[in-house]
């Protein structure tokens, strides 16, 4: 009798002490993920008619992949004016997708085709070609696997030079799956992923996949594309030589350099 009133005795004393505090238990056992917000340092001209699918920037160059079955190309584009320098064309057939840089080779997924495309990074010609089994949304690289998203919650890592599946993690928040994760950038070692049809950019543990933190976009680029749904955040390019992130969406008419402010 003694340990049972005990044990509920020592329940009305935590509870007691939750109310106190204006939280439940389950609120206690729980920590908020981080949302930092943004400040637009600069902002560049960027081609409306661009299904923008896969940002990168390197050396200074901007590389850009946009999808639409009949409009997918890859192309290499000037960050200060936003004319566009040079492209290639995909068979309308191709919807394409995310892309990286890996060495010297530009490498692009389509949505449902399950195949994927390298180029030259120097003349943009097509020098290969690779399959997978899933859809293909996002792509990068931490510096050795390239990292992919299929519009799941799941992240998959391939080898850099065969492209075979080496593991698979899901991303978590807080123990809730998060899934539309679609194109993607490595930064200071996490991964940013857009979550497609919303303003919020996730920051991914590469090794466990819990969401250290959220960017949240919201208000970036109004008004947006008008009767254009599909004309939300995507896009996302890291200078790592001078510290840059860059953002855009589809459609957009804009491409932005932020930072990220959080709360201290």
């Amino acid at each position: 009798m003694f340990q049972k009133n005990l044990l509920w005795l020592t329940i009305v004393i935590t509870l007691f002490g939750c109310q106190k505090l204006g939280q439940s238990p389950t609120a206690l056992a729980e920590e908020k993920t981080e949302v930092c917000n943004y400040e637009v340092v600069e902002t560049y001209p960027h081609d409306p008619k661009a299904f923008t699918q896969g940002l990168i920037f390197d050396r200074g160059d901007l590389y850009e992949s946009t999808g639409l079955n009949g409009q997918s190309t890859i192309r290499k584009v000037d960050l200060e004016t936003g004319e566009v320098l040079e492209v290639k064309d995909l068979d309308d057939r191709y919807f394409a997708e995310g892309m990286t840089l890996w060495k010297d080779r530009l490498i692009q997924l389509t949505w449902v085709s399950k195949v994927g495309f390298v180029y030259d990074r120097q003349t943009l010609e097509q020098i290969a070609t690779f399959t997978y089994p899933t859809q293909g949304w996002g792509l990068t690289h931490d510096g050795k696997e390239l990292i992919m998203s299929d519009g799941s919650s799941v992240l998959y890592f391939l080898d850099a030079d065969t492209y075979e599946l080496v593991r698979e993690i899901e991303v978590m928040d807080n123990g809730t799956s998060v899934a539309q994760l679609n194109e993607l950038e490595f930064v200071n070692g996490e991964i940013l992923a857009n979550i497609w049809m919303s303003d919020r950019i996730a920051r991914i543990d590469p090794k466990t996949g819990q969401v250290k933190g959220w960017i949240d976009l919201t208000g970036i680029y109004e008004p947006k594309t008008a009767n254009k749904q599909d004309a939300v955040l995507n896009g996302i390019a890291y200078d790592e030589k001078e510290d840059r992130l860059f953002v855009t969406g589809k459609l957009w008419s804009k491409l932005f350099e932020i930072d990220t402010v959080c709360q201290s």
